[in-house]
C-alpha cells in the first residue's frame, strides 16, 4: 500500500502526494467461455489492500450458475457484492449505475472485445484500468524445460479468446513453432512481437 507523503523545502514550500482510496471499484470477471477465479484475486486483492471501501463484482452466467471457484475467490478476496451480469451491459451498469447495481468510481478486469469497447466508451465517466486486447503469450525456451509445462503455459492464454496468440520460440530443433538461431535472435523476435505475457523458460 502506498502512503501519503509531504516534504517541506527550506523556503517553506510544501510538496507531497495525498493517496486516497476510491470509494467503490467495479470488477468485471469473464465467465462466458471459461471461469477465471484468478481474475477475481488479481483485481480484488489490490483494491482491498489500497483501502477501497467497496468492491462490486459482475460476472456472466451463461448457463445460469456462477462458478463455485469464482465465488470462493470473491469471498477470500473480500468482494462486497456480486451481480450475475456480463458483457458491455455489465460495464455500463457499473459506470452509470442502475436500480440494483451501484455506480462505481473505476471499472477493472479483462473481457472480450465487447467489454473492452464498453470500457473505452465509459472512460471519462469512470476510471478504467486499461483497454486490453486479445490475450497473448510468447515463451522463449532453450529446450531444457518439461514440454508439458510449456504446453500448459501456452494453453493458459490461448483459452481466453479465439483471437488469442500463443507463440513458442526455441533454439531446440524439435517441435519449435518459431525456430531461432540463438538466444539473441529469440530476444529480437520477442521484442518484435512485444507480447502481453512473456515467459523465459531458459537455464
Amino acid at each position: 500500500k502506498q502512503d501519503s507523503w509531504t516534504y517541506t523545502e527550506a523556503d517553506g514550500t510544501v510538496l507531497g502526494q495525498k493517496v486516497t482510496p476510491l470509494d467503490r471499484a467495479g470488477l468485471y470477471v469473464p465467465g462466458g467461455k471459461a471461469s477465471y477465479p484468478s481474475s477475481v484475486l488479481m483485481n480484488a486483492i489490490p483494491a482491498k489492500v489500497a483501502g477501497v471501501s467497496e468492491v462490486v463484482m459482475v460476472v456472466p452466467t451463461p448457463r445460469g450458475e456462477i462458478n463455485e471457484l469464482v465465488l470462493a475467490a470473491a469471498c477470500i478476496a473480500g468482494v462486497d457484492r456480486v451481480f450475475t451480469i456480463g458483457g458491455a451491459q455489465a460495464v455500463a451498469a457499473l459506470a452509470y449505475g442502475t436500480e440494483s447495481v451501484p455506480q462505481v468510481d473505476k471499472v477493472v478486469g479483462p473481457g472480450n472485445i465487447y467489454v473492452a469497447t464498453a470500457k473505452r466508451h465509459v472512460f471519462g465517466q469512470v476510471g478504467i484500468d486499461m483497454i486490453a486486447g486479445p490475450s497473448e503469450i510468447l515463451v522463449v525456451c532453450d529446450g531444457q524445460t518439461d514440454p508439458d509445462w510449456i504446453a500448459m503455459d501456452l494453453f493458459s492464454q490461448a483459452e481466453h479468446d479465439e483471437d488469442a496468440q500463443a507463440i513458442l520460440t526455441s533454439i531446440n530443433g524439435r517441435g519449435a513453432l518459431i525456430h531461432v538461431r540463438d538466444m539473441q535472435q529469440a530476444i529480437e523476435v520477442a521484442n518484435r512481437i512485444a507480447p502481453e505475457h512473456l515467459e523465459l523458460s531458459v537455464a
